[in-house]
C-alpha cells in the first residue's frame, strides 16, 4: 500500500466514523425529545382525568341551589361527556378549554348565590377544580415547548435529513384550532329572579 491509498483510506474512514456519529447523536436526541413528549402528554391527561372525575362533585353540589342556571350546569356536564383520552389532541385540546371556560362560568354564576359561598364542600370543590385548572395550563405549556422543541429539531440539518428515514413527523400542539376557539354558548335563565346577595 501506498502513503498514497492510506491516507485515502485513513480520510473515508474518519468521515465515515463522523457521520456515524452524527447520525447516532441525532437519533438519540430525537428519541429523548419524543421521551419528554411522550412524557409531557401523559402528566396532562392525567390532570384532565382529576379534572373529569371532580366535575360531578362540583355540579352535584351546586344544582340544587342554582335550580335557575340549569343551562350553565348542562353545558359542564355536556363537556365532561365530550371529553374522551382516545380524541386526537387538538379535539382534546378544543374540549379542555371549552370545559375550562364553562367551569369559570359555573363559579361566576355561583358567586351569585350567597348560599354556595358559604358551604365549605363548594369553596372546597372550586379551590381544587381552579388548582386542577392551573396544573392543567403549567402542563400544557411544557407539552407545547417540548413539541416545540421536537418539531424545530427535526426541521434542522442533520435530522431533516434522517427525519423520513426514520419516519420523524412533526407533532402536534395542544392548541385549539382556529375554528374552535368561539366561546361555548352558555345563557343563564333570567325568567325567575335568583337569589340576592
Amino acid at each position: 500500500m501506498t502513503p498514497l491509498n492510506l491516507a485515502a483510506g485513513f480520510a473515508v474512514g474518519i468521515v465515515v466514523f463522523v457521520v456515524f456519529f452524527l447520525v447516532v447523536m441525532t437519533y438519540n436526541a430525537i428519541v429523548a425529545l419524543r421521551q419528554r413528549i411522550d412524557k409531557a402528554w401523559a402528566n396532562i391527561e392525567v390532570s384532565l382525568k382529576q379534572r373529569h372525575d371532580e366535575l360531578p362533585n362540583v355540579v352535584a353540589a351546586v344544582r340544587g341551589v342554582m335550580a335557575f342556571e340549569q343551562s350553565v350546569l348542562e353545558q359542564v356536564v355536556r363537556l365532561r361527556a365530550a371529553w374522551s383520552p382516545d380524541q386526537p389532541v387538538r379535539q382534546q385540546a378544543a374540549t379542555s378549554e371549552a370545559t375550562t371556560t364553562a367551569v369559570r362560568q359555573l363559579f361566576a354564576v355561583a358567586e351569585r348565590y350567597p348560599e354556595l359561598r358559604s358551604q365549605e364542600n363548594v369553596q372546597a370543590l372550586q379551590a381544587e377544580i381552579e388548582r386542577l385548572e392551573g396544573i392543567i395550563a403549567d402542563r400544557r405549556e411544557l407539552y407545547n415547548d417540548s413539541v416545540y422543541r421536537y418539531n424545530t429539531r427535526i426541521a434542522q440539518l442533520p435530522a431533516v435529513l434522517l427525519a423520513s428515514l426514520f419516519g420523524w413527523t412533526p407533532r402536534p400542539f395542544f392548541a385549539v384550532d382556529p375554528a374552535d376557539r368561539q366561546r361555548p354558548e352558555v345563557t343563564l335563565s333570567t325568567a325567575t329572579p335568583g337569589p340576592t346577595a
